[in-house]
């Protein structure tokens, strides 16, 4: 097993010196999803929930999310990203929502927390949006789908 990247020698946190690492293509998938009872799925699905399209604002915000993660995260670096995109699949018979986050980008290091960062976020976002009629929603189920890029090269995770 690898050490943790994050703590030096003398066991003290610290960002993890990434000066020498060669700039590559990377790439990460995240997923999650939330549920909801049956009514609130529906109204998110119509699209007529009073405070607008719940699904998109949900989309601005997990790119949003994704952008800034470095500021939420405390030893994150800054990345600039060049592509994020979001996904979501809807399923009618168990009123949930699954978010899938893509993001990119050509560096050092790699984008795994930009993706769980904008996957979380976009969630939230669903959840803030509709709490007023079901306050008993449930997210989960957050992983990384799968990396590439970087020394490790790829990496997905076991069905």
């Amino acid at each position: 097993m690898n050490k943790l990247t994050h703590f030096d020698a003398s066991g003290q946190a610290h960002m993890v010196n990434v000066g020498d690492k060669p700039s590559t293509h990377r790439v990460a998938i995240a997923t999650g999803k939330i549920t909801m009872l049956p009514e609130t799925f529906n109204m998110v699905e119509a699209g007529n929930h009073k405070k607008g399209d719940v699904l998109g604002i949900a989309r601005i915000a997990g790119i949003q999310a994704a952008k800034k993660t470095s500021d939420l995260i405390p030893l994150c670096h800054p990345l600039a990203l060049t592509h994020v995109s979001l996904e979501f699949v809807l399923d009618q018979k168990s009123s949930s929502i699954r978010c899938q986050v893509k993001a990119e980008t050509a560096g050092p290091t790699g984008v795994e927390m930009e993706a769980l960062t904008a996957v979380q976020v976009a969630l939230l976002t669903i959840y803030d949006m509709c709490k007023a009629v079901d306050r008993g929603m449930v997210m989960g189920d957050v992983k990384l789908l799968e990396k590439s890029g970087g020394k490790s090269g790829e990496w997905r995770a076991e069905k």
